[in-house]
């Protein structure tokens, strides 16, 4: 995972920049922070030194206790410059919020504080995501800054739309959501040059973007099922869930009611999205059996065993000087396929196949009918760099219709254009 150095600067949406720590951390990167003295007014030293686990700086003569070092290294022995050695120890420089002297004094290349002497200093990509009241963001002078600092390679997260923190104000300025935020991070550390979410997500970034699922129901299954061997050991996979959850914030960001279904997920959950925690097969498939009768979508991205121990342990299985152990496994329930033979008119069912080999694609292809569904999205696990635990994905999508390729990308941009498939079935069925 990465070091993700956190500039905050004044602004009332520093409050967000507690959220991106905590996903960030939660999905295994190292965060240092540094603030503005501004921005102290609205978030303390302590809350951001309790989230990331390490001191955070304001000042570029106070001394750091880590001494330029990230929670996961070890401090050198001297003691470094503050504003030299963050940069050169982070992968990538985010600095959310903004504010639009914040932007003014990168542009002019201002080294006035620790942020901004940072910025100077690096040598990691540095991302940007303004936040501020929509006419200071419109100013023609704020647009000019935000020009040249794209002009030199910044990435620049564009703020969303909508209310904003005086009264009655509404417009550009929102700073972007953390989930996107990280997501930018994420694809650059993965080698994207335009990372797909530097747009506004107020308007979804797929195809059929304007294409609005109010009042739409979908049930969406992640992460992997886990089959008891005994009481401590199990029978898992590697999935960790994150399609299944940008399928999830996809569709909750068209307007849609979304319930996921989460097998063994460690990653954090979409906001607004009702969440229902399982473990084995038979505790997913008994989930599946209670929301899919409501539901108009299905997306079935969990990785759901195919085999069980016939026979698990109540305790656990002592070594015992034996050799070996042979353990009788029994097949699971085939969830989908269930669901498909009774599914209702108007329901849009989409299953995905993890396979590997020359004959995956015909595997996967096979599926679509044998599975009774609208559509299989296909991705080759025998890659590393794309699909269990990667941010980045690679995949088929099949339809009665024929094969769509999505090439790599994150896996939220990924979600959307699964979402797009879905659309375009639901119009021509």
């Amino acid at each position: 995972m990465a070091r993700i150095l956190l500039g905050v600067s004044g602004g009332i949406a520093a409050y967000k920049a507690l959220e991106l720590i905590r996903l960030a951390t939660g999905a295994g990167h190292s965060v240092r922070v540094v603030q503005t003295p501004t921005s102290r007014r609205f978030v303390g030293e302590a809350s951001f030194a309790a989230l990331s686990g390490a001191p955070v700086l304001t000042d570029e003569f106070e001394q750091d206790p880590a001494r330029g070092a990230f929670p996961d290294q070890q401090p050198p022995a001297h003691q470094p410059l503050s504003h030299l050695q963050l940069v050169a120890n982070a992968d990538v420089y985010l600095i959310a919020p903004a504010s639009a002297n914040t932007l003014a004094k990168l542009a002019g290349g201002l080294a006035d504080n620790l942020l901004s002497s940072c910025a100077l200093a690096a040598s990691c990509p540095v991302v940007v995501a303004p936040a501020m009241n929509n006419h200071m963001y419109e100013h023609p002078a704020t647009q000019a800054n935000i020009e040249l600092l794209r002009a030199r390679g910044v990435h620049i997260v564009e703020p969303d739309t909508g209310r904003l923190a005086s009264l009655g104000e509404q417009g550009p300025g929102r700073l972007a959501e953390p989930r996107r935020l990280l997501s930018v991070c994420e694809q650059i550390l993965a080698g994207d040059e335009k990372p797909e979410d530097l747009r506004s997500s107020s308007v979804p970034s797929g195809s059929l973007a304007a294409k609005d699922w109010s009042g739409l129901r979908v049930l969406v299954t992640a992460g992997g099922t886990r089959e008891p061997i005994d009481s401590v050991r199990f029978l898992g996979n590697s999935s960790s869930g994150r399609m299944g959850l940008a399928l999830a914030q996809a569709a909750r960001r068209r307007g849609a009611t979304v319930t996921l279904i989460a097998a063994n997920v460690g990653l954090e959950a979409p906001s607004d999205v009702s969440v229902r925690p399982v473990c084995t097969a038979a505790e997913l498939q008994a989930a599946c059996d209670r929301e899919f009768p409501e539901c108009d979508v299905l997306l079935m991205a969990a990785a759901v065993a195919d085999f069980r121990p016939a026979e698990p342990v109540d305790g656990k299985i002592k070594k015992g000087g034996r050799d070996r152990l042979t353990i009788e496994l029994e097949p699971t329930a085939d969830v989908l396929s269930g669901l498909s033979q009774r599914r209702s008119p108007g329901q849009t069912l989409v299953a995905f196949a993890a396979e590997h080999g020359p004959e995956a694609l015909e595997h996967a292809r096979a599926k679509l009918s044998a599975k009774g569904v609208d559509a299989v999205v296909f991705n080759d696990i025998s890659r590393a760099d794309i699909g269990f635990g990667s941010p980045a994905n690679e995949v088929t999508i099949l339809t009665g219709a024929g094969a769509r390729e999505v090439p790599r990308a994150t896996k939220e941009s990924i979600a959307d254009s699964i979402l797009d498939t879905v659309d375009r079935l639901r119009t021509n069925p």
